[in-house]
Parts: C-alpha cells; sequence; structure tokens
C-alpha cells in the first residue's frame, strides 16, 4: 500500500542529516527533475524581492527564502520528521513504536513540489515551494511534474490511497487510487466541505492505515481500519470515500 500524503508550507528547522543528496533519495528516475528544479529555487533566492514574489510571501517571510539559498548545504531531516503542521500533528510519527515507525516508512509518502514524491526515510531540507507556484525561466510545476511523475506514479502496483490536496494532486494523476474528502454533518444532515480540519482527519487515518498489523490491499481493508480507528467513513464511488465529521 502507498498513502500519498500532501505536504505542508511550514517544515521543521534543522536536522542532523548530511546536506542534500539526490542520488540517496527514493524514486531516481525522478532526480534530473529535482535537481532542475532545486538549482533554480537556489539560484531565485539570490533576489529575494522575486523569490517573494514568484513564492506568494510577504515580506514577513524571508526567512523562507534564506531557506532555499541554503538548499544544497543545510542538514536534512527525514521526510516524515521534516514537515509540520496539522495533518502531521494528528499523524504524529514520534509517538509510533519501532515497528509502526518502520511500517510508516514503507506505506507513507509525501507529495513535493520540489522532489516530486519523496518516502519516509528520504533525508531533505528545509525548502519554501508551492504545488501552485510558477518558477521564472521553469514555468507552471504542473507543467514540470506531470510527464515524469505519473509513469512513476502508474507504475506502482500496490494499493494508493491519494490524500493530497488540490495543488499537488495536479502534478500527477493516478488512475485507480483511491481519493478521500472530509465532509462536517450538522444536526439536520446537511454537509459541507471541511477546511482546516480536513488536515487532521486525515492525518488520523494515515496515522491507522500505518499502524495497521496487516498492510491494507483492498478499499474495504481501508474502510475497516478507518472504522477501527473510530473514523466514520463512507463509500461514495468504487474508489472514492469520504471521512464524515459531527459539526
Amino acid at each position: 500500500m502507498l498513502v500519498l500524503l500532501p505536504p505542508s508550507e511550514t517544515k521543521s528547522a534543522g536536522g542532523s542529516g548530511a546536506p542534500l543528496d539526490l542520488s540517496a533519495l527514493s524514486h531516481p528516475e525522478l532526480n534530473p527533475t529535482r535537481e532542475r528544479l532545486a538549482t533554480a529555487l537556489s539560484t531565485l533566492a539570490d533576489d529575494v524581492p522575486a523569490s517573494l514574489d514568484a513564492l506568494g510571501l510577504s515580506e514577513r517571510q524571508v526567512e523562507e527564502v534564506r531557506r532555499n539559498a541554503e538548499l544544497w548545504d543545510a542538514p536534512t531531516a527525514p521526510a516524515l520528521e521534516r514537515y509540520t503542521g496539522v495533518l502531521y500533528d494528528a499523524l504524529d510519527v514520534p509517538s509510533l513504536s519501532p515497528a509502526e515507525r518502520k511500517q510508516a516508512d514503507a506505506r507513507l509518502a509525501v507529495a513535493s513540489a520540489l522532489f516530486g514524491i519523496v518516502r519516509g526515510t528520504d533525508a531533505i531540507p528545509a525548502y519554501r515551494l508551492s504545488g501552485g507556484t510558477s518558477l521564472p525561466g521553469i514555468g507552471p510545476l504542473r507543467s514540470v511534474w506531470r510527464p515524469v511523475l505519473e509513469p512513476v506514479l502508474a507504475a506502482t502496483d500496490d494499493l494508493v490511497v491519494d490524500l493530497r490536496s488540490g495543488a499537488y494532486a495536479a502534478l500527477a494523476r493516478i488512475p485507480g487510487a483511491v481519493t478521500v474528502r472530509v465532509l462536517s454533518e450538522d444536526a439536520t444532515g446537511k454537509r459541507k466541505v471541511v477546511s482546516h480540519h480536513n488536515k487532521a482527519h486525515k492525518g488520523t487515518l494515515a496515522r491507522a492505515l500505518a499502524q495497521a498489523p496487516a498492510e491494507p490491499e483492498s478499499v474495504d481493508d481501508v474502510l475497516a481500519v478507518a472504522s477501527d480507528a473510530g473514523l466514520q467513513v463512507e463509500r461514495e464511488g468504487d474508489r472514492a470515500l469520504c471521512v464524515v465529521v459531527r459539526a
């Protein structure tokens, strides 16, 4: 099983790993694109105003540009420890047992605007680049990643549970993936899309899938794991699930 998580804009600082080594990352066929984007991003960081504009940042976020400037020299950390925020708080990797962490590293991956996809143990630096960005001299990341990332994901034989958000789902389509959305339901039964808390419930589902003793192999298996974790999940189609949250 492959559970594909969205990344987060926020990332932990520092790390104890050696500087970025693309050859050590999973899916080496993505390395030419990774190198092209990393070089463009670090070069862009030499021009702070241009970086802020291209990345959609304010002047108060200039530290994010500094991270990009140090991309090739900064210390690294495993991907599942690098990303932070609501989803990753719910996933709570530090609290997993050694056996569960091994399963999480094998089953979970993170979609990345810079690296395409990274597995749990891939050592990466802190950086700032969003899926909807158009880099000067490069163009929209969707156009860059689709031709190279889609074949990699399409070659996955395992069940794919796609938890990505829209901008990252646009970087590569995955035919046959199980998609998940989150809706809140009020006392009258009316449902609406959950925004902020959407991430927390997806993080809870990802944690349950990582902890499951037997690796889920079907949509029914995913439903069973979610139910055991206390989530109300409904089937909306052959490969579409909905997490329902009581308002």
